[in-house]
């Protein structure tokens, strides 16, 4: 998707190394997994026409799918059981630059 590979630019411009993208598990997905310092970041990308839209639509169900996602990550990258953890999301909006909102969402881990 063009919304998550601008995403995954942006963050990387931001600093950020990026660790995974569109990873899949059963049950769940994440757009993007990336790390800074020792600080890791599971991305919701959501490419709206309004940036209020965008929030919205990472609803209850998202957010649970989002967690199944990240714990499944988590087992399967025990190099990164030491760092913090939180959900962002990277919103997209027209004619605008991307906009990261930490703590967009709380994760379930």
């Amino acid at each position: 998707m063009e919304a998550e590979f601008l995403a995954r630019l942006w963050l990387r411009l931001s600093g950020w190394r990026i660790l995974a993208s569109s990873y899949a598990a059963q049950g769940g997905e994440i757009d993007l997994v990336a790390r800074r310092g020792e600080l890791v970041i599971f991305v919701e990308v959501k490419a709206r026409s309004e940036r209020d839209l965008a929030l919205l639509a990472i609803d209850g169900t998202k957010v649970q799918r989002i967690s199944k996602a990240a714990r499944h990550w988590l087992i399967h990258h025990p190099s990164h059981q030491g760092c913090s953890f939180r959900g962002d999301a990277v919103l997209m909006v027209p004619w605008r630059w991307p906009e990261r909102v930490s703590g967009a969402f709380e994760l379930n881990l």
